[in-house]
C-alpha cells in the first residue's frame, strides 16, 4: 500500500503539501471538514494563513476517494525528484503516464477572455513553436514507456490561427496518436464553412469547443459557435463542448447547456465542464467568491435537469482503471491507466431515449460491476487455461447480474458489447459505445489557493514543451503553482514587433 493510500484510510482530516499563493514556497496543508464541506488550510511563515474550499460536499469527496489508485508512472522519467513540483519534467515519483498530451501551438488569439489559462491578451511576445519543434514534442509523448501517449490536444492561444494546423494534425496521426483534438474558440470554424472538413480530412478526432452558456448573456459568441457546430455536422466532425463555469455568472445555464448538447447529439459527443481556476488571466481579475467546485457543478446539474441526472450518477476518473487492467490481462500488453487523483474530476455517461435522459447507472449496477471486474482480473492472474475459463464464466455472470436490459435504452447494446470484449477481445465496440452516449464530465484544475501536490503527482494531462530539460510537465504545474508556462514561453518566444515584421502581420 502506497503512502497516499494509507493517508486515505485515515479519512478526514488529512495532511498534504501545498504552496503559498504569494511566494510559491512549499508549505504543509490540512484538508478537513467544515459545515459538510471539505476545506484546505495552510500557513506561510511570511504571508500568513490561507483557507479555501476544496470540495463543497464531504460525502461526494469521500465517495470519490474510494477509487483512489496509484499508477505506475513512466519508466523513462526525465529527472529525479527533490523539490516537487518544481523539478518537472516528469520525475521518478510521478505516478501516472500521459493519457492526454497538450501542445500549445501558439499563444496568439483572436479573443481576450478574462479567464484564459494562457493570459494571451496581455502578452507582448509571440510563442509559436516551429513545425520541427512540434514534431519533437509529439515524439517525446509517443516515446513514453511502458505506454506511448495515445491522445494529443493542440491548444493555445487559438490554434486555428496557424495555417499549418492541418499539417500538424496529419503529423500526429502519422506518429500513431489514436485521438487528435483541437481546443478552439470556434471563430474560424464558424466563419469558414469548409474549415471543419479541412481539419477532419487531416485526421482530427474531436473539436474541443469553448462554449460557456446557452444564451447571449453568458456566451456572446453563441451564434458563431452554433455555426461552428453546424459546419462540423456537415463534415461529420465530432465536437465536445467545454464551458468554463464561474459562480454567479453562468452556473444558472448548466442544464440548458446540456440540453443544447442533447439537441445536437448527432455531432456533440460530450460536455466537459471546467470550474474556474484562479490562474492565468483569472488570477488578475478573478475574485475567489466566484469559486465553483465539482460538487457545486453536480448539484446544479441535478437541479437544472429536474433530477434526470443525479449526483449519484457521477464517478471519479480512476473508477475505470479496472477496465484497463482487464484489457491488459487479456492482451498481456501494458495499457493506459486513467490514474488521475480522485478529486481531479468526475463524469457520467447519459443516453438519449426519446425525450428522456438515461444515465448509465439506471441500467448498470456500476459499483457491483467494477467490483466484479476486479474479481475477474484476480481469476485471470491465477494463470493457465483453467483460470481463463473460470474468468470467462465469471465475466458472463457479471454481465448478466449487473446489466438490466429491460430498462436499457433501445439503441444501447451494452451487454453484447461487454460479451464481445470478454470472448473475442474486440475493443472496437468500446469506441462505438462512446459515440452512442453523451459524456458529461467535470475537470477542476488547480490554482495556488487549493494547490495539492498529491494531485500533481497523479496528473494524467501533461504539456509537452520545446525545452529538452522540461519536455513533459503536469497540467497544474504548467499553468499554476510553479507556472512553467511563463518560463517556457519567455525562453521560446520572440517580441511581438519582431514576429509581425517576419510575418508582415
Amino acid at each position: 500500500m502506497s503512502s497516499y493510500q494509507s493517508i486515505l484510510k485515515q479519512g478526514l482530516p488529512k495532511h498534504t503539501t501545498s504552496l503559498c499563493p504569494e511566494c510559491k514556497n512549499v508549505i504543509g496543508a490540512k484538508i478537513f471538514e467544515r459545515n459538510d464541506a471539505v476545506w484546505m488550510s495552510k500557513e506561510c511563515p511570511d504571508h500568513g494563513l490561507f483557507e479555501d474550499i476544496y470540495w463543497s460536499d464531504v460525502d461526494m469527496y469521500l465517495k470519490a476517494e474510494k477509487y483512489s489508485y496509484d499508477g505506475k508512472g513512466v519508466q523513462n522519467y526525465q529527472t529525479i525528484e527533490s523539490n516537487c513540483p518544481f523539478d518537472c519534467g516528469l520525475c521518478d515519483v510521478h505516478l501516472s503516464s500521459t493519457c492526454l498530451g497538450n501542445i500549445d501551438v501558439t499563444n496568439r488569439c483572436n479573443l481576450s477572455c478574462d479567464f484564459c489559462f494562457a493570459n494571451a491578451k496581455v502578452q507582448e511576445r509571440v510563442y509559436e513553436p516551429s513545425f520541427e519543434q512540434i514534431e519533437e514534442m509529439l515524439a517525446a509523448l509517443r516515446g513514453e514507456r511502458p505506454v506511448p501517449t495515445p491522445a494529443v490536444q493542440f491548444s493555445g492561444g487559438e490554434p486555428t490561427l496557424r495555417d499549418d494546423l492541418p499539417d500538424i494534425i496529419k503529423l500526429a496521426k502519422k506518429m500513431g496518436f489514436l485521438q487528435v483534438q483541437v481546443a478552439t474558440n470556434g471563430v474560424r470554424l464558424g466563419e469558414e464553412p469548409r474549415y471543419a472538413q479541412t481539419l477532419k480530412s487531416a485526421g482530427l478526432s474531436t473539436v474541443y469547443l469553448h462554449f460557456d452558456g446557452a444564451s447571449r448573456n453568458t456566451e456572446p459568441l453563441i451564434e458563431i459557435r452554433k455555426k461552428a457546430i453546424e459546419h462540423c455536422r456537415n463534415a461529420s466532425q465530432g465536437v465536445t463542448l467545454v464551458p468554463t463555469i464561474i459562480n454567479g455568472f453562468n452556473d444558472h445555464e448548466i442544464g440548458d447547456t446540456i440540453r443544447l448538447a442533447v439537441e445536437n447529439i448527432d455531432i456533440v459527443r460530450g460536455v466537459n465542464f471546467q470550474p474556474i481556476a484562479f490562474t492565468g488571466a483569472a488570477s488578475v481579475g478573478g475574485e475567489r467568491r466566484q469559486r465553483f467546485t465539482i460538487p457545486d457543478l453536480i448539484d446544479r446539474i441535478e437541479q437544472q435537469t429536474n433530477g434526470a441526472i443525479k449526483k449519484s450518477d457521477f464517478y471519479p476518473v480512476p473508477c475505470v482503471v479496472s477496465l484497463s487492467k482487464l484489457v491488459e490481462e487479456y492482451t498481456a500488453e501494458p495499457k493506459i491507466e486513467f490514474s488521475a487523483h480522485p478529486h481531479c474530476g468526475m463524469a457520467t455517461y447519459v443516453f438519449v431515449n426519446g425525450k428522456d435522459l438515461v444515465p448509465i447507472n439506471r441500467f448498470v449496477d456500476v459499483d457491483k460491476f467494477f467490483k466484479s471486474v476486479d474479481d475477474v482480473i484476480d481469476i485471470l492472474k491465477s494463470g493457465g487455461l483453467l483460470g481463463r475459463s473460470k474468468a470467462m464464466m465469471k465475466g458472463v455472470k457479471v454481465i448478466n447480474d449487473c446489466i438490466h436490459e429491460s430498462i436499457q435504452p433501445k439503441n444501447v447494446h451494452f451487454k453484447e458489447m461487454l460479451k464481445q470484449i470478454l470472448k473475442k477481445q474486440n475493443y472496437k465496440s468500446l469506441g462505438e459505445f462512446h459515440w452512442n452516449a453523451l459524456f458529461i464530465g467535470a475537470m477542476h484544475f488547480q490554482d495556488s489557493y487549493n494547490y495539492d501536490i498529491e494531485r500533481v503527482k497523479r496528473c494524467v494531462i501533461h504539456y509537452a514543451t520545446p525545452d529538452p530539460e522540461r519536455r513533459i510537465i503536469p497540467f497544474c504545474a504548467y499553468n499554476s503553482g510553479p507556472n512553467f508556462r511563463e518560463e517556457i514561453e519567455r525562453k521560446y518566444s520572440i517580441p511581438l514587433e519582431e514576429w509581425e515584421s517576419q510575418h508582415r502581420k
